[in-house]
């Protein structure tokens, strides 16, 4: 295992030294992940120390579940924050469909689940983890999407016009309204379901890849339909267009 950077002690499987508690910069730097029809590609960029963004796929029965959750970067461990979130409430997904509940209700308690996880890490409200929560359903009925905050879900059809499927909590002077935490109040979940007519992708992001390319005709753009090479090729894109934050592109076809 490879020694800790700032003091040479050992690294916890979370990326902290075990010893003086330091982030490791090279954790999480690059991560990429396919299951069945969905792939995810999550990037540190060039501008910073750490990756706070965090990715998860699930399949459950008939669905495929993806997560993306966006670490607050002036939260202290928004990397942890970010990678609980997307955890639970990829597990919380799983169960609640397999329970039988239906897709909006399961990611109402997903959201409030990975809300509760995210809380537990704090040590105080002035020391409060915190990070923004997009989830996908992908099924034969269609698409099912769940978020707090402002990383992002869009449909891109194989053919015609695409669209954003969410709307960003965002306040007063484009500052962040809601997100995870303990920090945050109540977690309230926004959603919004969708039947395609045709094939396509959904796409969920975070803010560095969605300040590069915000709409949905520039993302379907740089679309071929292999899940892994177009997150792969959306990441680069931003990557190449300045690389500012960190940047996360999961796809799930349908």
């Amino acid at each position: 295992m490879t020694p800790c950077a700032a003091c040479g002690g050992t690294v916890a499987p979370d990326g902290h030294c075990w010893d003086c508690g330091e982030t490791q910069p090279a954790f999480r730097a690059h991560m990429e992940h396919t299951l069945g029809p969905g792939a995810g590609v999550s990037d540190r960029g060039h501008r910073r120390q750490i990756n706070a963004d965090a990715l998860t796929l699930a399949t459950s029965a008939a669905w495929t579940i993806g997560v993306v959750c966006d670490g607050v970067s002036m939260s202290p461990r928004a990397e942890r924050a970010a990678q609980v979130a997307a955890e639970t409430g990829a597990a919380a997904l799983d169960a609640q469909l397999r329970s039988g509940a239906l897709p909006e209700v399961a990611h109402e308690v997903a959201a409030i689940r990975a809300g509760r996880a995210v809380t537990a890490l704090a040590t105080s409200v002035n020391a409060a983890p915190a990070c923004t929560y997009v989830a996908g359903l992908v099924g034969p009925d269609g698409i099912w999407v769940g978020w707090v905050g402002d990383s992002r879900a869009y449909w891109l059809p194989d053919e015609g016009p695409g669209m954003a499927l969410t709307e960003d909590d965002i306040g007063e002077h484009e500052a962040l309204a809601a997100w995870l935490g303990a920090d945050a109040g109540e977690t309230a979940p926004q959603g919004r379901s969708y039947r395609p007519q045709s094939p396509g992708s959904l796409l969920l992001c975070t803010d560095g890849l969605w300040r590069y390319l915000s709409d949905a005709s520039s993302l379907q753009a740089r679309l071929k339909g292999d899940p892994l090479e177009d997150a792969q090729n959306l990441v680069a894109y931003a990557l190449d267009a300045g690389g500012h934050d960190n940047v996360t592109a999961l796809l799930i076809r349908r």
